[in-house]
């Protein structure tokens, strides 16, 4: 598969990469299930709800069992009743895990980059880098690249300058090799490869 090289003035070359990893054809419910899951292992059991027994209403009942006409009721605290407790509450220690396996999710990884290449949104340069931490500096990189809109930028190991130049641009992204995931790929509109963050994808997922 040939993926499209911009060089520092933004002239368009290719650049040969690994079929296993680039052409794999799309698969849908494997994206999703490894998107899905993805999300889903970053959620915390934050929320807690209270049961009837952590409702402080009196255990009295509030009226006889027979004889007033209305439905029995045996106390305050009921889920049936407005301010009870609720049936199954949900409690802090809440697992949200889902299990993918390696295989699965590697082949996920290259099933998005595939269809970010055959979109043309994928992108690779030899390096990028900025002589100075200055955000302008880094947006004109980006605009000579020729891409505009949202913008993924891999490397092999992130530069402090090209990282400082970052942080004010909120339509971009940072991340090293390693810290790529999912969500990050679908996420963004473009994305834009050096060629040693392109080895090391190569390496960890073909």
């Amino acid at each position: 598969m040939d993926l499209k090289l911009i060089d520092d003035s933004g002239s368009l070359s290719t650049l040969a990469a690994s079929d296993t990893l680039f052409a794999r054809e799309y698969n849908e419910a494997l994206v999703h299930q490894v998107v899905t899951a993805f999300q889903a292992n970053a959620r915390s059991g934050n929320r807690a709800q209270k049961s009837r027994g952590h409702i402080n209403k009196s255990h009295k009942k509030p009226w006889q069992q027979k004889g007033t006409g209305r439905a029995r009721a045996g106390q305050a605290n009921s889920p049936l009743w407005r301010g009870g407790g609720r049936i199954f509450p949900n409690t802090p220690d809440e697992n949200f895990e889902q299990k993918v396996n390696r295989r699965m999710y590697r082949a996920g990884i290259a099933a998005i980059l595939s269809q970010l290449v055959r979109e043309g949104r994928l992108s690779v340069v030899e390096r990028i880098a900025v002589d100075a931490p200055k955000t302008r500096l880094f947006a004109q990189k980006l605009k000579a690249f020729g891409l505009s809109g949202t913008v993924l930028v891999v490397t092999d190991q992130v530069d402090e300058n090209v990282f400082l130049s970052s942080r004010n641009l909120p339509d971009v992204l940072v991340l090293e090799a390693k810290e790529v995931d999912p969500v990050s790929l679908v996420r963004f509109h473009n994305v834009l490869l050096t060629k040693a963050a392109l080895s090391q994808f190569e390496e960890m997922l073909a």
